[in-house]
């Protein structure tokens, strides 16, 4: 299969072209890593992945979203690609379009049925994750934009550990004790492994009145800045609570779409803008 590929690849400058022993024969082509974590779930983590992309997208960069949530994959009804299905084309599978500047791949393109459960033990798991990301047709991308499950098993470090340790960790939260606590255990676990985290989001901080734009904070708010600085990582920033989330996310709509003064469309792209885009 190594061979194959690289006899097929057209990425000029592909360090592993024409190397059949090239272990990562699709990442030479990638320039920026980022992967999506968090300890805990029902952060809001895959929104703020699918949103990061669509906004660095928006910028102008080539991005691939790569969902590796092989048991809950939200991103296809997140991105409004709900029913789509990835093509085979030997030896490639070629990602699903959302644009011109942005291709999506997910195990949810893949199943006959949506409502299908995969019931898959960690090996089997970290094969699919190996293809996702070395067999799939990315082209040159300035990034690639990763979302993990929750919690710090088979998917984030398989992922981790085929990127490399130039893959960068964004790691998300919530305001509450008990999300902090276990994203705490996140940011131990990329240094553990030797990833570098690219910073901290508190998602959820406060909830933007839709009538007077009030913010108040349901959850709290600051504790994702305290653990960035209890652990020495960048803060990114923190995106509130907002009834047009949960719209967009159920509906399939960007939040780039949002009015460019909305407090989540800002704040989405300061974030991006801390990332270096």
């Amino acid at each position: 299969m190594a061979e194959s590929k690289c006899s097929s690849c057209n990425v000029e400058g592909c360090k592993s072209r024409g190397n059949p022993d090239a272990e990562n024969a699709c990442l030479d082509h990638i320039k920026n890593k980022l992967v999506i974590l968090s300890g805990k779930g029902g952060v809001g983590k895959s929104t703020v992945a699918a949103n990061l992309a669509i906004a660095l997208a928006d910028r102008g960069k080539k991005v691939g979203l790569l969902d590796v949530d092989v048991h809950g994959p939200s991103i296809p009804r997140i991105m409004g690609l709900k029913g789509r299905k990835a093509e085979l084309k030997p030896p490639w599978l070629l990602p699903v379009k959302w644009s011109g500047n942005l291709s999506v791949i997910s195990i949810g393109f893949l199943l006959p049925d949506d409502n299908e459960a995969v019931i898959w033990r960690g090996p089997v798991k970290g094969s699919l994750i190996k293809q996702f990301i070395e067999e799939v047709a990315w082209g040159n991308l300035d990034y690639l934009v990763v979302d993990c499950p929750p919690g710090t098993g088979d998917e984030p470090l398989s992922v981790l550990q085929i990127l490399g340790n130039d893959a960068k960790a964004v790691i998300v939260t919530t305001p509450q004790a008990v999300s902090i606590d276990d994203v705490r255990r996140s940011i131990t676990f990329c240094n553990k492994v030797g990833n570098p985290v690219a910073g901290v989001i508190e998602n959820m901080s406060g909830f933007v009145c839709p009538k007077c734009s009030e913010k108040v904070d349901i959850f709290g708010s600051g504790a994702g800045e305290q653990l960035a600085r209890d652990t020495g990582v960048p803060y990114l920033g923190a995106i509130p609570l907002s009834r047009e989330i949960v719209k967009s996310g159920d509906a399939g709509r960007a939040l780039t779409e949002l009015p460019g003064d909305h407090p989540v469309k800002k704040e989405l792209y300061r974030i991006v803008e801390m990332l270096g885009a």
